[in-house]
């Protein structure tokens, strides 16, 4: 698989141990320099304030709570994420995260790294084209 994801340093936000050990996986062998796993919300806002990430991988809920008000956060930051969940969104959802891709659990491997890989460029373009002020 290519470099897509070169030197990013990833916050994953999930909470079934196999799929953050598959996912930490696929994104080094795509190029990560660094995944930072949060299994819970505590622990993604430990991994906020504890380390810099370049983009996050977000599940919709950890272990029954939503990560919504997590992602919104993210979002007024324009911190680039992807939701890659088991769980769809809602209409309201949609909306409220336009552009925001969300990958669907199971989801092949290279759909979840293309999507984080769009995500860190649409980011970069939307801030070049940010003027300066």
């Amino acid at each position: 698989m290519p470099s897509l994801l070169k030197g990013l340093r990833i916050l994953l936000l999930e909470d079934e141990p196999l799929i953050a050990m598959d996912v930490e996986q696929l994104c080094r062998d795509s190029g990560a320099a660094a995944i930072f796993v949060a299994r819970n919300l505590e622990d993604a806002e430990n991994e906020v304030q504890r380390t810099g990430f370049d983009v996050a991988i977000i599940d919709l809920m950890l272990g029954g709570t939503s990560t919504v008000d997590f992602a919104t956060r993210l979002h007024a930051g324009k911190i680039p994420f992807v939701f890659a969940s088991g769980y769809s969104m809602s209409p309201d959802l949609v909306a409220s995260f336009a552009g925001i891709s969300l990958i669907t659990k199971p989801y092949a491997g290279a759909d979840l790294v293309e999507a984080v890989a769009n995500a860190v460029r649409r980011n970069s373009l939307q801030a070049t084209d940010d003027p300066i002020t």
